[in-house]
């Protein structure tokens, strides 16, 4: 089987993609408008460019072209125009980053629990004896049991925490240990870190409001790796500045990406805000790779590949 490959990836990428044992012709895509490779190619590999929400990135008239796949490098595909999903077949990386993020959201929470920077000695009076936060014994949240969500119920059940789920498919979690609650109103409300980790669709989009930062329990940890509009973010400063609910935000994520010079999550002293990068994706680079060859091996014997994208979900 030849199939030829229009990737948006760095030229080492290509590369090792094309060291495929069906050795896959790859060809460049235009950076401005790489979905013209469709009249050309078998395969778009993708990646969340600026092309991609330019006013420019209008649907073609010809689209999806003699493309039989899609495949995003990234886990999410919201960042994509909707008529991308119109190719006959469409995946994404989810999970590739999974252990990177889940290390991320727990570095997140003992920065939070021990908070050594406050209680670091650099004189004399400051020798003072202070109760550090703790982080077995809490109870770790997670809304979203995905790959992310399930690495990090892992890491939290080896640290001794109670870990509790909530996942909107429904279904129960693989992992032992991770107790499923029905609904995100119990999981804020009982939770000392929150982590969010579902994909960005239209059903997630400010999840996370007035009415559900009402629910969370008092001085609980906010934990977004996962898209910056499934939280309200004026309700989220509203929320924090009120005093008596969620206590602290970490934030990977936001909507928009950056925000504009002057925003207040910049400097409010309840926040984290780190410029996305909790998936480490240049040191993870190589897993993508091993994912995506595999995937084209699979596509080659006729088999689906992984992580298919369910238009109607979105993800």
């Amino acid at each position: 089987m030849s199939l030829i490959i229009a990737s948006q990836l760095d030229a080492d990428f290509n590369r090792g993609l094309g060291q495929h044992p069906l050795a896959p012709i790859l060809i460049d895509v235009a950076d401005d408008a790489p979905w013209l490779a469709a009249s050309e190619a078998d395969v778009l590999l993708v990646r969340p460019s600026p092309a991609w929400r330019q006013p420019s990135a209008m649907r073609p008239p010809l689209w999806p072209g003699r493309l039989k796949w899609v495949y995003s490098a990234s886990a999410g595909i919201d960042f994509y125009p909707q008529w991308l999903l119109d190719a006959p077949l469409v995946t994404c990386g989810r999970g590739v980053a999974a252990d990177e993020i889940a290390d991320y959201v727990i570095a997140a929470i003992y920065a939070h629990a021990k908070n050594l920077e406050a209680v670091t000695a650099r004189s004399l009076d400051q020798w003072i004896n202070v109760p550090l936060g703790r982080v077995s014994g809490t109870t770790i949240g997670i809304v979203g049991l995905g790959a992310i969500g399930q690495a990090v119920a892992r890491r939290g059940l080896a640290l001794g925490a109670q870990v509790v789920g909530l996942r909107r498919s429904g279904m129960q979690g693989s992992i032992s240990g991770v107790e499923h609650v029905r609904d995100i109103e119990t999981l804020v409300a009982q939770s000392d870190h929150i982590v969010i980790a579902v994909p960005a669709t239209p059903a997630t989009r400010h999840l996370f409001n007035d009415a559900l930062f009402d629910r969370v329990k008092p001085g609980a940890h906010i934990i977004n790796v996962a898209r910056g509009s499934v939280i309200d973010q004026d309700a989220l400063v509203r929320a924090l500045d009120r005093g008596d609910g969620p206590g602290f935000a970490t934030l990977d994520v936001t909507d928009p990406e950056p925000l504009p010079a002057g925003h207040i999550l910049y400097t409010h002293r309840h926040v984290r805000l780190t410029p996305h990068v909790s998936s480490n994706h240049t040191l993870v680079r190589h897993r993508l790779l091993e994912k995506v060859r595999d995937d084209i091996s699979r596509f080659a014997r006729g088999e689906a590949p992984s992580d298919i994208v369910d238009p109607a979900r979105g993800y």
